[in-house]
């Protein structure tokens, strides 16, 4: 959307003020007895006061009203949002979703909270340890109505139509082939501009960092300078007939009225802040003699656990790239993993399973259930010319990798009526090339 501006780099101290109150910032401290122009300061704290200086994160932001004035919050039924993770009985089969429907809104409007719905996860956000992957179908704009989360940070991937996401920080257009993170308790609202669909990954108790660079040296993979945080921007908006604060508070929703609006910050600085990337800027690593590189050179974030290299939850993709390796079956190994790998398509053809798999669908392979490529993929790269050659061109697949074993929840397996219960039957063509005597 044209007119939007963003401050660059990943983590930074950054500085912001509506252009409309220049000077808006306190000079010198954070919260002078009299704030210029009457604005009240306020503190958000995405970290313990006490955290080491490189993981502290929080942010000062200057605004009409603090956001503590509201009436008492309410239970608020919608939606289908759960962290019940023991609804039905555990599924080890490999599990494929068709696209997941999107209504339309002359039958159902739905906005990006009432159409927020918990596909698998683990863990338990009072506990501060765990995650959770929603799937988000909507057709209509969230109107006088923003969300927080209380229990972690939200990793959005916008599949179909883009999202406008104004925020106390100021606005982001996120459009497929993008993802933006909203940090826990940054309220939000979205506006969309058609039937919209997408993924959230969700982590409690731990933010997304980089992931560590180790001897492929001091650039690559996603490079900080590449994401993107708005810029301030407020709204001096009164609401007579009541705005909705929606709190995601120990997987549930609660709701609060209050007569203004709450995108009321007119400068800001701090290093806690929403932010976007766009994937097209990911520098892709590959193998260029032989062998299958691990997928885990495609991370773009990574959630980190208290165990060295291992993560609660790391962001993958699966970019366009070229394949030179020589004396190599090129696409993804079979395999059995210690983690869990729930999959997503944003647009075009999975190279491993160009059929079956697609955009808007979803898989989970959890932990140590074997997956690999379809029977058709195996017989095509077995006998393939190797030859320098563009993988996934037109094509953005995605993994939610998970050291947690994700349980699926009800609506996964049931209610949503999207599983694919014949996805078993792509390997099932698979047959034995032994010869004991030729190697």
């Amino acid at each position: 959307m044209l007119g939007l501006k963003y401050l660059s780099g990943f983590g930074n101290e950054h500085v912001s003020e509506d252009p409309r109150c220049p000077g808006a910032l306190p000079e010198g401290q954070n919260n002078p007895q009299v704030c210029p122009y009457g604005l009240y300061a306020e503190q958000l704290s995405g970290s313990a006061f006490t955290c080491p200086r490189p993981s502290n994160r929080r942010s000062w932001l200057y605004r009409i009203l603090p956001s503590v004035c509201h009436k008492p919050f309410q239970p608020l039924q919608e939606g289908h949002l759960t962290h019940s993770w023991d609804e039905v009985e555990p599924d080890p089969n490999q599990l494929r979703w068709k696209p997941f429907e999107i209504p339309k809104a002359s039958q159902n409007k739905l906005d990006f909270v009432s159409g927020l719905h918990t596909l698998c996860g683990a863990g338990e956000p009072r506990g501060r340890h765990g995650i959770a992957v929603h799937i988000f179908v909507c057709n209509t704009s969230m109107l006088d109505r923003c969300l927080y989360n209380s229990d972690g940070d939200f990793l959005i991937v916008p599949q179909q139509g883009k999202l406008l996401i104004t925020t106390e920080f100021g606005k982001m257009l996120v459009e497929p082939n993008e993802i933006c993170v909203i940090q826990q308790g940054m309220r939000f609202s979205v506006e969309v501009f058609g039937e919209t669909r997408g993924y959230i990954l969700e982590v409690y108790g731990a933010h997304f960092e980089l992931p560590d660079l180790g001897p492929i040296g001091a650039n690559g993979l996603a490079n900080p300078r590449d994401f993107l945080v708005p810029v301030a921007w407020y709204e001096d908006r009164q609401v007579p007939g009541g705005y909705t604060v929606i709190s995601k508070y120990q997987g549930k929703l609660f709701a609060a009225q209050q007569d203004f609006s709450p995108f009321n910050v007119v400068a800001w600085h701090g290093n806690y802040t929403p932010y976007k990337y766009n994937l097209e800027n990911f520098m892709v690593i590959n193998s260029v003699a032989f062998d299958h590189a691990d997928p885990s050179i495609f991370t773009v974030l990574t959630a980190k656990s208290t165990r060295p290299g291992v993560a609660i939850a790391d962001f993958v993709i699966f970019p366009p790239r070229w394949g030179v390796a020589n004396n190599t079956f090129r696409p993804p190994y079979y395999h059995r993993n210690c983690m869990s790998e729930f999959m997503g398509l944003i647009k075009g053809h999975y190279e491993a399973k160009e059929e079956g798999f697609q955009p808007g669908g979803a898989s989970l392979h959890s932990m140590m259930t074997p997956h690999g490529p379809d029977a058709d993929c195996f017989e095509k790269a077995s006998k393939a010319k190797l030859e320098p050659e563009r993988v996934a061109e037109g094509t953005m697949a995605f993994m939610f990798e998970s050291s947690l074993s994700m349980a699926v929840t009800k609506w996964g397996l049931k209610t949503s009526n999207r599983l694919d219960k014949n996805y078993y039957k792509c390997w099932e063509p698979l047959k034995s090339h032994f010869n004991p005597n030729r190697r």
